[in-house]
């Protein structure tokens, strides 16, 4: 099927083996009840797989809803699945699936979710430290912090569990150009959505990240000092402020480096789009 056929939030390529993975929250069933997630497979970025079931709520699973962001990862060995979820009565949380294939099937790792229990959360990450030490960092929602926030937390070595408290990277509204949202339940706040980690050449730890300017959904970027996860993040330039966003980059098996989103941001109407992008002093460029 044609890219332009599929209709995924928040796109994640995983590049193995020659083939592409793309993964996605399904967009016909983001907002609602949901049961599972699919994967894409292709040999480019425009032609691929129809989905494949990479992992089914078989109705043992805890969650029944809202089914967001998978992002894969190989990590000793296996392929480790980062997703969030959520039931009524339970905060939205990020909890851990792991497989043997890229294709599945994903079963539970995590004993329920990896985010702190009493906090509303999504869209977790995987990071390793220079050091090889593993992190999660993930979005405390701004429908109950108000100021929407990336957190992390260091994981146990087998990605399993939190092993230690979250700590605080920054705040939406550090960009001065972030827009205040308002709910549907009357709050108002600036939003955070789908960190990711990229590391440059030189060494330079940027931090892809999502939220709304006045060009609606914008895929920000924010810079540590200190080219670690510990270090102070300084925003810098948006990479894409024309209602697209949940980003991550990934080099291509044509050695391109792309970023991939989704646009619109509009329900039953997003696609995966991949825009090449280069590296200058550090800093990450379209074009």
């Amino acid at each position: 099927m044609k890219r332009s056929d599929i209709n995924i939030r928040d796109p994640f390529v995983l590049v193995h083996g020659g083939k592409y993975y793309l993964y996605g929250t399904r967009g016909e069933t983001c907002w609602g009840p949901a049961d599972g997630f699919d994967v894409y497979v292709g040999d480019d970025l425009e032609n691929w797989s129809e989905p494949v079931e990479c992992f089914h709520n078989d109705g043992s699973f805890w969650a029944d809803r809202n089914y967001w962001a998978p992002e894969v990862h190989v990590w000793q060995g296996g392929f480790y699945m980062f997703a969030s979820f959520k039931r009524e009565g339970v905060c939205r949380g990020t909890a851990v699936l792991k497989a043997a294939s890229p294709l599945g099937p994903f079963r539970p790792h995590s004993e329920g979710c990896v985010t702190p229990p009493g906090w509303e959360c999504l869209d977790g990450t995987l990071y390793i430290s220079p050091e090889g030490k593993p992190y999660m960092a993930f979005c405390h929602e701004w429908v109950q912090a108000g100021d929407g926030e990336i957190c992390a937390l260091p994981l146990t070595d087998d990605l399993s569990a939190p092993a230690g408290e979250p700590f605080l990277l920054f705040r939406a509204s550090e960009a001065p150009w972030c827009k205040v949202m308002k709910h549907s339940s009357g709050i108002s706040g600036c939003v955070t959505d789908g960190p990711f980690f990229y590391r440059t050449e030189n060494g330079t730890l940027l931090c892809l990240w999502a939220s709304f300017s006045e060009g609606g959904y914008t895929e920000a970027v924010a810079v540590s000092d200190n080219g670690d996860i510990t270090g102070r993040f300084v925003q810098a330039e948006p990479l894409f402020k024309d209602d697209g966003g949940h980003g991550m980059v990934f080099r291509g098996l044509d050695g391109q480096l792309y970023l991939t989103l989704h646009s619109p941001n509009s329900h039953l109407e997003e696609r995966p789009v991949f825009y090449p992008i280069r590296e200058e002093g550090g800093r990450l460029h379209r074009g």
